[in-house]
């Protein structure tokens, strides 16, 4: 593990400034106790806004609100805004919003709303010349519009004794920071790259994030499997760090292997000598150390007493500096904290933090959240960036199940389970007329959202009163519902109202994620997404909401023509209604390549129907070819070890399906892998779904069947074949089984590398493109 110790505070200029909020002040100096993620029914940030409002609303002439304040300690430069003050009642407030009984606010967020509230008091006295100040918490509980104030009378002096033993605290730790943040931007634009030259289209990788990320734009970026995608975006990053002033570079990956790649690249980058501070996040279910256990000190020995062992833990975190999953854990567990919850306060005083994609563009997502309170400049990357349109949706799509929220409702205390049973039949009102299985719509009917908000709130307030029973069934029914009430809050042409008969759901599915992800590109200082596949670009632009300046760059392969013969089966169609009759030639080809050249191969199909139909058949006519094929539902284990089959010198194949984990993200080089099949166009089912989703993609671009069927469709296509090359060693070869594959537009949406060079009628239908590099 190596050793980033901060450098000496003699590298920061004496008399630089450091600046830093109320807030972060006493989150870091004043927090104390257990950690205590209990649920209580929390007010939005509107609410808590509304709240502010309506109590400075309540008092009288000359109240003062909002007042800006700042205040310096030595080179600490702290500043803030009151929420209020009454000069005729030398009043200082800060206020606070709640649900239920004030007993239920935790003691460790009282305390630090009291070390706000006198830091706020202090800067004030000083200020305005002051003697002494009243200091009052006034906690508003929104239900009832009800204020609980607890105030205390302080002098000038001892608040100003508590301020500065703060930032006595808060200091040591400040000059640190400094002088790492010194030292970090005087090392990064020296830092070389780890290789003695660029690959062929790595270095215009590089250029191009560069240019993007000086300019302050985002960039789409299609390049192939191995240029060295990953290097090629870090590294002009970091030389870009100190002419942009970046605080955060954030690497968002789809999945945990994704993460894996990432991390050695920043391995390879920074070395052992580079003082940059890495932090690997990861999902709080892998984190959990006591799963069997609540994240609370009555619960969880490692939430017992975790604010009081934080400082210690967070001062060998950064000493670390290096800090993957494991690196963090065995810190955590030497200080008896939380894992997860370390890794949460650690990206405060990280630099470079690699998670998945959620943490930034989920709609309550930590990383965008910190950004926008911290106001950090960061830098993001997002990584195999064609994942993100399908699970961007995801995030912003909601469903609601009559099989989960019945027996929630019958077993509810009466108050929720009259608002349950209005619910349900607001529901049932708005499926009456439906006679076909599924039904869009492009509102929400009002009736059933306001029986939605009259059920959360009954909710809402039970627990505030009875904050033992939010758990179990009823807590994640009031999850679902909340979430579902936040998307129809901001329901609009992005998203459809659905309704099925067949299984009793509502839902509110996300077409176009572009109007919740465009804040995030927008803010970002920069942003690529790369992938392998990531054409056209103005399908990604559109759909993920990247800015109209958006730089675009398709990099030319590495590889050499003769690598890869790419086979069309022009006699053969995949079309459902074709498949039976088409099966046997389908077997045909595979066998025959295989028997021309034995070794290891992939062959994809669109379903597991399909995929099943061509496993039978191929093993009963071809007994003595080794097969193994993919499964529904397969854990992890199961997938690793279809993946340890494709052994170097090995012989046999692969069945799998087109788009799921064998499709992208495993690399098989050399004689791992001789060649792919791939049986399928990747069109998506022509169902009523999607012919909504055709349908609202046609008014909003006016492409409606390419942005539902052909482009997500030929971006699987492409990434399965993409298995085959990885190395500038490789050859292999590639056949897609079907006639529609020889049509020009189709052809068009291929890799550029796979121009055509020569075309001639082979034997059996076979059409040959051999491929050419553009590099």
């Amino acid at each position: 593990m190596p050793d980033h110790a901060p450098p000496s505070p003699t590298t920061v200029p004496a008399d630089a400034e450091l600046t830093v909020s109320v807030k972060t002040l006493c989150a870091f100096a004043a927090r104390a106790g257990d950690l205590d993620l209990r649920f209580v029914p929390a007010p939005s940030a509107q609410e808590g806004l509304a709240g502010h409002r309506l109590v400075q609303g309540r008092r009288g002439a000359g109240y003062q609100s909002e007042i800006a304040l700042s205040t310096r300690v030595g080179r600490l430069r702290v500043r803030g805004r009151a929420d209020g003050f009454d000069p005729q009642r030398g009043r200082l407030e800060e206020i606070k919003t709640f649900r239920g009984e004030l007993d239920s606010v935790r003691a460790n967020h009282r305390a630090l709303h009291w070390a706000q509230a006198r830091c706020y008091a202090w800067m004030l006295c000083e200020a305005r010349g002051l003697d002494g100040v009243e200091v009052a918490l006034v906690y508003l509980e929104l239900g009832r519009d009800e204020e609980s104030v607890l105030a205390e009378h302080w002098t000038a002096d001892a608040l100003r004794t508590h301020f500065e033993d703060l930032c006595r605290r808060f200091m040591a730790w400040a000059e640190q920071e400094a002088a790492h943040h010194a030292a970090r931007d005087a090392a990064l634009p020296a830092l070389p790259f780890p290789h003695a030259e660029f690959r062929p289209g790595q270095r215009d990788l590089a250029q191009a994030v560069y240019r993007v990320a000086v300019a302050g734009r985002c960039l789409l970026t299609q390049a192939p499997t191995g240029i060295g995608k990953t290097l090629a975006t870090l590294f002009p990053m970091f030389k870009a760090w100190g002419r942009q002033g970046v605080d955060k570079l954030f690497f968002l990956t789809a999945k945990t292997s994704g993460r894996a790649i990432a991390l050695d690249g920043l391995r390879r980058l920074t070395g052992d000598a580079t003082p940059l501070r890495v932090l690997e996040l990861t999902a709080r279910e892998k984190a959990c150390e006591h799963p069997d256990k609540a994240c609370h000190g009555e619960s969880c020995p490692l939430a017992r007493g975790f604010y009081d062992r934080l400082p210690a833990a967070r001062a060998e975190a950064v000493q670390v500096a290096w800090m993957d999953r494991a690196a963090l854990r065995q810190v955590a567990l030497a200080h008896e904290v939380c894992p997860y919850y370390l890794a949460q306060e650690m990206a405060l005083w990280s630099d470079a933090i690699v998670g998945d994609y959620n943490y930034y563009f989920d709609g309550s997502a930590f990383l965008w959240a910190l950004t926008q309170e911290e106001g950090w400049r960061a830098a993001v990357l997002v990584d195999e960036a064609h994942n993100l349109l399908d699970r961007a949706r995801g995030m912003y799509s909601a469903r609601l199940d009559e099989a989960a929220i019945g027996p929630v409702r019958r077993l509810a205390p009466a108050p929720i389970k009259k608002t349950l049973t209005k619910l349900r039949r607001e529901w049932r009102r708005a499926q009456q007329t439906q006679v076909e299985d599924y039904r869009a719509h492009d509102t929400l009917p009002a009736a059933f959202a306001r029986a939605l908000q009259d059920a959360l709130a009954a909710m809402g307030e039970h627990f505030a009163a009875h904050p033992q029973e939010a758990q179990g069934a009823l807590q994640q029914c009031f999850f679902d519902l909340a979430h579902f009430a936040r998307l129809a809050d901001s329901f609009g042409t992005h998203s459809v109202f659905e309704s099925t008969l067949g299984d009793d759901a509502l839902a509110i599915r996300n077409l176009v994620p572009a109007p919740f992800l465009a804040p995030r590109f927008a803010q970002s200082l920069s942003t690529t997404c790369f992938s392998g596949t990531l054409a056209p670009f103005g399908f990604y632009r559109d759909t993920l909401g990247l800015p109209d300046d958006t730089a675009t760059l398709d990099v030319g392969s590495p590889f050499r023509s003769e690598q890869l013969a790419v086979r069309i089966a022009t006699d053969v169609s995949t079309r459902f209604r074709d498949r039976a009759r088409s099966l046997d030639r389908v077997v045909g080809i595979i066998a025959a390549q295989y028997a021309a050249q034995p070794g290891n191969y992939l062959a994809f199909f669109s379903s597991f129907d399909y995929l099943r139909s061509a496993f039978e058949a191929f093993t009963q006519t071809h007994a003595d070819v080794p097969t193994w094929a993919q499964s529904r539902g397969m854990r992890e284990s199961e997938r690793d070890a279809f993946v340890a089959r494709f052994a170097p010198g090995g012989r046999g194949i692969g069945f799998a399906v087109l788009g799921g984990p064998f499709g992208e993200g495993i690399d098989l080089p050399g004689d791992r892998l001789l060649g792919a099949f791939v049986a399928s166009l990747g069109l998506p089912q022509h169902d009523a779904g999607n012919e909504c989703m055709r349908e609202r993609m046609e008014a909003l671009f006016g492409e409606g069947y390419a942005y539902t069927y052909v482009y997500p469709g030929l971006q699987k296509v492409v990434q399965a074949a993409g298995r085959v090359i990885r190395s500038e060693q490789d050859v292999g070869v590639v056949y897609l089984l079907d006639d529609r594959f020889a049509r020009r537009d189709i052809r068009a949406l291929l890799p550029a590398w796979w121009e055509v060079q020569a075309m001639r009628g082979g034997e059996g239908g076979v059409l040959s493109l051999s491929c050419r590099s553009s590099a």
